[in-house]
């Protein structure tokens, strides 16, 4: 790695828009490597993701976006290196954590069920559920269609009920792969106004988004990621105007990296 590229690496200063609570974070990820199919996908990651600010994860196809918030999810394991989050409870952790996929896997029921069996997993007493379901739904703007099948919800419908789904959960840690991908500016906006309400609410942001006006919308700080490697991780003002590492830059510029 170039020592421009070693230079950026190093933690950003970034004053928290929101005071850190009682939480999981910092999450720490230590010379983290992933491999399948005999092939290394991530490379000696090191970072730390702190409460409070949002964290947007920039990368062209194939740079590891998707894996590194299903390692730090826990979806995946790694092969190598270490994942540590503040707590050393992983049932506590798992509680206070969400995960919405670019193409969310919805229930045959109605919305409002969908967010109901969530709740139900994740063990929250019945005699709650209704409010929180009705609360969600509210907050996403699906409120008059709760009782239809989730099935027949446009594109950006089911990832507003998805997002709905999260929010019920009451979260410390959102996770976003794509959460706009395919949607219309409309959908966008609506999904966007989701996620800025859940940052006001305190809650950490971790989004992967190849939208780079996106990114500079939601973005308090920037990972950059190529090729399974952490080229930058810095302050988002910063990226955008000054990309530190000719691969940064190149993806800023809207070229095409080898």
């Amino acid at each position: 790695m170039p020592a421009s590229a070693l230079r950026l690496l190093e933690e950003p200063v970034i004053e928290r828009s929101i005071p850190a609570g009682d939480g999981p974070l910092p999450l720490r990820l230590e010379d983290v490597r992933f491999e399948a199919g005999g092939q290394r996908l991530i490379h000696h990651l090191t970072l730390t993701l702190e409460a409070g600010i949002r964290t947007v994860v920039l990368g062209p196809n194939g740079a590891g976006k998707s894996l590194l918030l299903r390692l730090c999810h826990g979806l995946i394991r790694p092969t190598a290196g270490a994942i540590r989050w503040a707590w050393e409870d992983p049932a506590r952790v798992r509680r206070e954590q969400a995960f919405v996929f670019q193409r969310p896997v919805l229930l045959r029921r109605s919305a409002a069920a969908n967010v109901a069996y969530a709740l139900a997993v994740a063990g929250v007493p019945r005699a709650d559920r209704g409010r929180r379901v009705e609360a969600a739904l509210q907050q996403v703007g699906l409120a008059h269609i709760a009782d239809r099948p989730a099935r027949v919800l446009s594109g950006g419908e089911q990832q507003r009920l998805a997002l709905a789904r999260a929010w019920a959960l009451e979260p410390k840690v959102l996770f976003l792969d794509e959460p706009t991908a395919n949607l219309d500016p409309a959908a966008t906006r609506a999904i966007e106004a989701v996620i800025a309400a859940m940052h006001e609410r305190g809650v950490k942001i971790v989004m992967t988004t190849h939208d780079l006006g996106q990114a500079r919308r939601h973005a308090d700080e920037i990972i950059f990621l190529h090729k399974g490697r952490l080229i930058e991780h810095a302050e988002a003002a910063r990226f955008f105007m000054r990309p530190g590492t000719p691969e940064a830059r190149a993806f800023v510029a809207g070229e095409l990296l080898a």
